[in-house]
């Protein structure tokens, strides 16, 4: 079940701690590497370094305090947040459009996971090189990166216990840190007024382009809102006040630290680092790393959770997907983990350090907020906010995003293609895939239901025809009693008739709440004919071999039906019925003759679904009792074609 209201804004000692855990690693681990980014190679002086500084503060309040936790941690869908719980919130308020902006997201969204556990785990272990400065740290990364996705398909349910104390101990280190460092250049403190980052932007030679690196320090903000569902409206907001200050405290320190060397120019040292007194170091290293991997971690489950949601709205193909734990809404994606393994992989080994990620990380992530914005405009409309205050709430954001995307622009060349490239081709995955299954969806035909059930009931009871299973289930995409697919018709009845003793026809609703479940039977024939409705969450794996189970043991249990086989020499011991699922598996008939568009999204949508899972595995059904049966789509027949009947020429007989 969702959240209820209340639960949403509770405030627990323990609900913080899980909030602290899980919500702000990928945020929390930025000052390892943002102002880094910024000032690597360049010379110091006060206007870059308390502008940078004053940008980091206003960036962090703007995005992530005013437009996440305030505004957007409004938009629950049933207690769940996310950029495709939000669509399936507001999608019904508004024109079909939405779907791209949030396709957009979603596709950008899962491009920047590539980048954030190698950045971050590299960032910590480059640490490391303050004791070894020619150690050669990418197999050390490697193999962090690769026995985090090995642990995946066991859960994290006893680890992640110890994600919350953790990544406290983290925050407090930096903030304690950064607090002591502070002291020796109070002075920074000025870099609260705004002016200072104007002047960086106005000033500063090129310091527009800067806004790149200072976009690093927010781009973990999509997860306060993703998170929402597992922690709660109340817990986030309350736990990121510390988290706010920890953070700010310890950019300022590292701020204060390089207002100590004006006038030279920052090496490849880390001004994180730089700050820690020489005997925290291991500890700051070890403390790191450990919240770099719950950072990924937290990322990896984000995307579990964001493709089972694109699953569910026909956005992605059916994939595997495993329930490693009890806990709710925790999932596991073997495809989608072996493919991340292996993109970060490939990442580490092509950049081999953090400060040559930058240039590739959060570029993507830049329009993934572009696009909530737009979803968050919507929202509100939705809750009939002043027009003028939504113009004015979606220009002052769209316009602060759109000028760190120029910025970020920057960055295409050296790096920023690989994330913008995998966006694009993860946008063009679900489009054409959601595209094609909508094409098929307009291409079926539908019988009337009512007027075919004599023809069932005759067909039940025809002795003539050898029985092929006492109960035979079809799924349908028919949302009511009223119709029926032509050709689930010509299955029972054409494609040698299927005599059965009682026919189920099952539906199922994707609800645009996350994890309802529900269902509905209606008699159509009794003893003969029943038609089952689930109405399930988006974020609910339609398992229907097992949910079908419950519903039959149901009916059972109220005496609407009989489940012993109806062959006299088995009825006598009540040996239960067979069942058995007839699902169809469909190809592009050869007797199409489609538009070069059509032709194309059809094309590509029948590639795509060689990596999707076949029809009995995406229902979760038991291959024992399933037949599969291949049937043709055609979704236009070639127009003016003409066959011409020729009579024989009748030839002497000459025999």
């Amino acid at each position: 079940m969702s959240l209820s209201h209340s639960s949403l804004n509770k405030v627990s000692p323990q609900g913080l701690l899980v909030a602290i855990g899980i919500v702000f690693g990928d945020i929390g681990t930025s000052p390892l590497y943002t102002l880094a980014a910024v000032m690597r190679g360049k010379e110091l002086t006060e206007t870059l370094v308390l502008g940078t500084l004053s940008c980091v503060i206003w960036t962090l309040t703007l995005q992530t305090t005013i437009k996440y936790v305030i505004i957007t941690l409004r938009a629950d869908n049933k207690g769940e947040g996310g950029i495709f719980s939000l669509y399936t919130l507001v999608r019904r308020f508004t024109g079909g459009w939405l779907k791209y902006p949030a396709i957009i997201g979603g596709s950008f969204l899962l491009a920047d996971g590539l980048i954030t556990p190698p950045i971050s785990v590299s960032s910590a272990i480059e640490g490391l090189l303050i004791f070894y400065p020619h150690l050669d740290t990418v197999p050390i990364v490697i193999a962090i990166i690769v026995a985090l996705f090995v642990s995946q398909q066991f859960g994290t349910q006893f680890l992640g216990k110890l994600f919350g104390p953790i990544m406290l101990v983290w925050f407090t280190f930096i903030g304690a840190i950064g607090f002591w460092a502070l002291f020796g250049h109070l002075g920074v403190l000025r870099a609260l007024n705004p002016v200072w980052a104007m002047r960086l932007l106005t000033e500063y030679p090129g310091g527009f382009w800067l806004l790149g690196g200072v976009f690093l320090c927010t781009t973990g903000a999509e997860a306060l809102y993703s998170d929402m569902g597992h922690c709660g409206r109340g817990n986030i907001r309350v736990s990121w006040g510390y988290v706010k200050l920890m953070l700010l405290l310890s950019y300022a320190g590292q701020s204060a630290w390089l207002m100590q060397h004006l006038g030279q120019r920052l090496s490849e040292t880390s001004p994180f680092y730089s700050i820690v007194p020489g005997w925290l170091t291991v500890f700051s290293i070890c403390l790191a790393t450990l919240a770099t991997i719950i950072a990924s971690q937290a990322l990896i489950s984000g995307a579990f959770t964001l493709v089972g949601e694109a699953m569910r709205l026909n956005f992605w193909p059916r994939q595997r997907v495993v329930y490693p734990s009890t806990e709710r809404g925790q999932l596991y994606v073997p495809y989608i983990n072996w493919g991340l393994m292996v993109g970060c992989i490939l990442i580490v080994l092509h950049f081999r350090e953090s400060k040559n990620m930058e240039a590739a990380f959060g570029l993507a992530v830049t329009l993934t907020m572009l696009m909530s914005t737009v979803l968050m405009s919507m929202f509100l409309r939705m809750k009939r906010v002043n027009p003028i205050l939504i113009v004015l709430i979606t220009g002052v954001f769209l316009t602060v995003e759109t000028t760190f995307l120029i910025a970020n622009l920057m960055k295409f060349e050296e790096g920023g293609w690989i994330s913008v490239t995998l966006g694009l081709l993860l946008m063009a995955l679900m489009y054409f895939w959601y595209r094609g299954e909508a094409i098929k969806a307009e291409s079926i035909r539908y019988d009337s239901l009512p007027d075919n059930l004599h023809l069932l009931k005759q067909l039940s009871i025809d002795e003539s025809i050898p029985k092929y299973a006492t109960h035979l289930v079809y799924l349908t995409t028919a949302e009511d009693t009223r119709k029926i697919e032509a050709e689930t018709l010509y299955s029972i009845l054409n494609r040698a008739p299927k005599r059965a003793d009682i026919y189920w026809l099952l539906h199922i609703y994707v609800e645009d709440e996350p994890y309802v479940m529900r269902y509905k039977v209606e008699t159509l024939a009794e003893e003969d004919v029943y038609f089952i409705t689930f109405y399930l969450g988006f974020r609910v794996q339609p398992r229907i071999n097992l949910l079908f189970r419950m519903v039959v043991e149901d009916m059972v249990k109220n005496k609407e039906i009989t489940l012993e086989t109806r062959y006299r020499s088995l009825n006598t011991h009540r040996v239960p019925g067979d069942f058995r699922f007839v699902l169809f598996r469909t190809f592009l008939s050869y007797e199409n003759a489609l538009s070069i568009s059509d032709k194309l999204i059809m094309n590509v949508y029948f590639l795509i679904k060689n990596i999707s899972l076949p029809p009995q595995a995406a229902y979760g059904l038991d291959t024992s009792n399933v037949v599969v049966e291949d049937v043709p789509i055609v979704l236009a027949r070639p127009a003016n074609l003409r066959l011409t009947r020729i009579q024989p020429k009748e030839e002497p007989y000459t025999g």
